[in-house]
């Protein structure tokens, strides 16, 4: 059983007012189911009651914890809480969200996705600021957590800003005010006696929390400082079967829209442009055979230009090298096109002795195939390279349990590289895709070639760059 972590809140209007509600979260099973719940008082905090009361389900899936509440102007209590579901990574699905329409005695329907609220699985907190029949006010709910979307407890904690919502939580206003731009966790609000708001929130160096920081500021500073928070995406245009999400990309920096051919490719500048894919589970290649194709083109004389890199986070009992795939050009002294596979054992790598810097296009296919790696240009004769057999299948994994990442166009760490390293792509990439198989010659031929119905049933990914939005 827990509380908060963030603030109960008490009625002020309804037949229930006056009434302290606090959130909680509990576990049971052994830890393998999850809930969430309420308590409430209403002697002023002598005794509690458990009042509403989530469904026991599995950990393995999505659950509500670490709640937030605030009470609306219509009286409805609106709780938000944190999505842990292990590996949950689709866009909007990082919040949960309900209501109690009798002071915190039951929920009204189950938790389900908040829509338009980037963030990453953490504790958020709300606050009702104004309310019209109260203060005169235009109606204001705010909600502060961090705003880059991801499941990665490390790098995705970033960016804590502070959005609102004029409708008692049920649109959420892209725009916000970054209250810290630096790795950040835990946060919570407060109304401070002269007007002004507070908030008290996790941060450090390379991790989001270790140290306590307190920020206060006037509502129009907060109003001033607003900045559109939701960073655009690029679809991902594969044929899907209904209800499946798509695996599209979220852009950072300012990667742009060019041209290849008679269609659209995607532009890097090389200093902070690049594209992220938040671990959807489609994304896991395991054990399995694969197959990574790419367009590129690039003209850099020095360093390493990132193609496409996945990273997990590696076990630490016992300790592991971290799972991984990518591929990058490394012109300069090496002067090679270079693809690594990592397991738990150990990465196996594959070159090509040309970075292809001519400024021209170029197509890319990596392929595992059990314990073969290849790596083709143009359609010419595949590099290979044997990965170690281990003793089982998890020592062929490349996808970890945990968080995964897909990162096109950087190094997976970026922007907390090494200063000098700067692992960015500059160039246009266009068509990446992934396919859950090893794709034969014929078959990455008609991908280079521009095909779109090529194993359609193993297709993962396609990023095809024809829009932003």
């Amino acid at each position: 059983m827990s509380t908060g972590p963030g603030h109960g809140i008490q009625l002020d209007r309804g037949p229930h007012r006056g009434r302290l509600i606090v959130p909680g979260d509990h576990t049971a099973g052994g830890n393998t189911t999850a809930g969430a719940h309420l308590y409430y008082s209403d002697d002023g905090g002598l005794t509690w009651t458990l009042g509403a009361t989530t469904p026991e389900v599995s950990k393995s899936g999505p659950f509500p914890a670490e709640l937030t509440v605030a009470q609306t102007t219509d009286g409805d209590v609106y709780v938000n809480a944190r999505n842990s579901e292990p590996t949950r990574c689709a866009t909007h699905e990082h919040r949960l969200e309900t209501t109690s329409a009798d002071g915190g005695t039951s929920f009204a329907a189950s938790f389900t996705p908040v829509a338009n609220l980037d963030t990453s699985p953490t504790f958020g907190s709300l606050l009702r600021l104004h309310a019209q029949d109260g203060d005169g006010k235009p109606d204001r709910l705010l909600y502060s957590g961090p705003s880059r979307l991801g499941p990665n407890p490390l790098e995705d904690r970033r960016e804590l800003a502070v959005r609102s919502s004029s409708d008692g939580g049920k649109t959420w206003k892209t725009a916000g005010t970054l209250v810290s731009a630096a790795r950040t966790g835990y946060s919570d609000l407060t109304l401070l006696p002269d007007g002004s708001l507070g908030v008290l929130y996790e941060t450090a160096g390379n991790i989001p929390h270790g140290n306590l920081v307190f920020a206060a500021f006037t509502e129009k500073d907060m109003d001033d400082a607003a900045t559109e928070l939701r960073r655009p995406r690029t679809a991902d245009t594969r044929v899907r079967p209904p209800g499946v999400a798509g695996n599209h990309a979220v852009i950072h920096g300012g990667a742009v829209l060019g041209t290849r051919l008679s269609g659209k490719a995607m532009e890097f500048d090389g200093t902070d442009d690049y594209l992220r894919l938040v671990c959807s589970p489609s994304l896991r290649v395991d054990d399995q055979d694969f197959t990574v194709t790419a367009w590129f083109r690039h003209s850099a004389a020095i360093g390493t230009l990132p193609i496409i890199w996945a990273y997990g986070m590696p076990g630490t009992d016992p300790p592991q090298k971290g799972r991984h795939f990518s591929i990058r050009a490394e012109p300069g002294a090496g002067d090679v096109l270079r693809a690594t596979v990592g397991t738990d054992i150990g990465s196996t790598e594959v070159t090509l002795p040309s970075s292809y810097n001519d400024g021209g296009w170029h197509h890319v296919v990596l392929t595992r195939s059990g314990l073969t790696l290849g790596l083709a240009v143009d359609g010419g004769a595949p590099a290979t390279a044997t990965m170690p057999p281990g003793t089982s299948a998890a020592d062929r994994n490349v996808t970890p349990a945990a968080q995964f990442n897909i990162h096109i166009g950087a190094r997976p760490d970026f922007p907390n590289q090494p200063a000098g390293v700067a692992q960015l792509f500059r160039g246009t990439l266009d068509d990446v895709r992934l396919f859950q198989g090893a794709l034969t010659p014929d078959e990455a031929a008609r991908v280079k070639n521009g095909s779109l119905d090529v194993a359609t049933e193993d297709e993962r990914l396609r990023l095809g760059f024809s829009a932003i939005w």
